[in-house]
């Protein structure tokens, strides 16, 4: 015959202490996303670069110099707006009420 387990008697209820936002320290937060940066901008960041660099790549290895001139353009004039548009959403992504150290 079996029986079914049953957890010991610790003599409390027990509780996980890492989310019991009474027992944390004041300068814990676990809600925070530790780099500060949201995590889809990096995300992002990587896609978009990888695609880029994709893209450039393959136009300076298959072209000629006309097209190889124009992926160093898309190259120079792509680079500056992908940076500044990413950290225009980073920071209107930023978890304010959570700021990182």
């Amino acid at each position: 015959m079996a029986t079914l387990a049953t957890p010991p008697d610790v003599g409390h209820e027990p509780h996980n202490p890492v989310r019991d936002d009474r027992k944390l320290a004041p300068t814990e937060d676990l809600d925070r996303e530790p780099d500060g940066v949201p995590h889809t901008v990096v995300g992002l960041t990587a896609l978009f670069s990888v695609m880029l660099a994709m893209l450039v790549g393959f136009m300076f290895v298959m072209g000629g110099t006309v097209v190889k001139a124009a992926a160093v353009v898309i190259a120079l004039m792509t680079i500056p707006v992908l940076v500044g548009s990413l950290r225009k959403k980073a920071a209107r992504d930023r978890d304010h009420l959570h700021p990182s150290r």
